[in-house]
């Protein structure tokens, strides 16, 4: 009894420790988000600087003087024609953007940005080319990932995505999006399904004599629980709910690559490059370095960044911010794709 009441007292002892903790968590960002603010900056590289300043540096070092003077003269004469189609505006530009995703797709809020950007002055005669690399994550976030690139589709800018690694799940999801894709002979794409888990410590807190409440307003609140025991009519609901996510997504990658066989690519399973060209999920096998130096010959070529800044405050904050997000997505059915 005594060593009942010893393991009951340390345990309403963690638990208060936790509800002080979230609760000093919640005022001191209240606090803090006040004063913390954040400096913007958006950042423009031109590509074709780039690659003529490592030509430059190859071509001093292999070439003749009598070569680099006339490489020299010709390049000269090529910048006079550049600079006379930009002031009449028929040359070509093309707006890069890197997204690297996670589970959250956190860089979806430098994403919408970098797009504003872009579509501030983008037309038809140019491209947009996102460098993606996206294993995939929650439904809504991924969701909200591909609205933004649907955005460009909308404005009537050409979209190109390129992947070198990997646009599998959401990734592809935002990837599909795009009017071409082209890929690495064994970047991995598809993964088009839906995954929806989470452990279950109600046999751990019986062992331990700890009961379990939960009250809902509303019979489908949510379906199965950490915490409490998970009955068949929960785990179909879970079922049903999970199924409609993946209808939703089959319908969505449908709707932008309508030539898909989707009860052949819509099993969850993935594919390396040259056999998603095979199955039609991309258009090319090529590297976006080879696409971006091919593009670089008749076209201008501009990266976008969009980054901030933030204060030691605001970090410390951010990083409050996230761990009590992640304390609330425990009790919330979140479907991954």
């Amino acid at each position: 009894m005594i060593e009942f009441l010893s393991e009951y007292g340390l345990f309403l002892a963690k638990t208060l420790t936790i509800v002080v903790g979230i609760l000093l968590v919640v005022g001191v960002s209240i606090t803090l988000s006040k004063k913390a603010k954040a400096q913007e900056k958006l950042e423009v590289s031109n590509l074709n600087e780039k690659y003529e300043s490592m030509a430059n540096v190859l071509n001093s070092s292999v070439l003749s003087k009598k070569a680099l003077k006339q490489i020299s003269r010709k390049k000269k004469a090529e910048k006079k024609v550049r600079k006379k189609e930009q002031d009449t505006g028929v040359k070509k530009r093309m707006f890069i953007v890197n997204f690297h995703g996670d589970i959250k797709a956190t860089n979806v809020s430098s994403l919408r940005e970098e797009i504003t950007a872009i579509l501030t002055m983008a037309n038809d005669k140019d491209e947009v080319l996102i460098k993606l690399e996206n294993t995939g994550g929650i439904v809504h976030e991924h969701g909200l990932a591909a609205s933004q690139l649907q955005r460009i589709r909308d404005a009537g800018v050409p979209l190109t995505v390129a992947v070198d690694k990997v646009a599998a799940s959401g990734g592809y999801m935002m990837a599909c999006v795009a009017q071409k894709i082209i890929a690495a002979p064994f970047a991995v794409l598809g993964s088009i399904g839906v995954l929806a888990q989470l452990p279950n410590f109600n046999e751990m807190l019986s062992r331990q004599g700890i009961n379990f409440e939960q009250e809902m307003a509303g019979e489908y609140k949510r379906s199965v629980t950490m915490f409490g025991k998970n009955t068949d009519k929960e785990r179909q609901k879970l079922r049903q709910q999970i199924e409609e996510t993946h209808t939703l997504f089959k319908d969505f990658v449908a709707q932008h690559r309508p030539d898909l066989d989707m009860a052949e690519i819509a099993t969850g399973e993935h594919w390396y490059g040259t056999r998603a060209l095979e199955l039609g999920l991309v258009d090319e096998i090529m590297t976006s370095d080879d696409y971006l130096l091919a593009a670089s010959k008749n076209a201008d070529l501009y990266e976008i960044t969009y980054s901030t800044k933030k204060s030691v405050t605001a970090r410390l904050l951010s990083s409050m911010q996230l761990a009590f997000g992640r304390a609330s997505d425990a009790g919330i059915d979140q479907h991954y794709i």
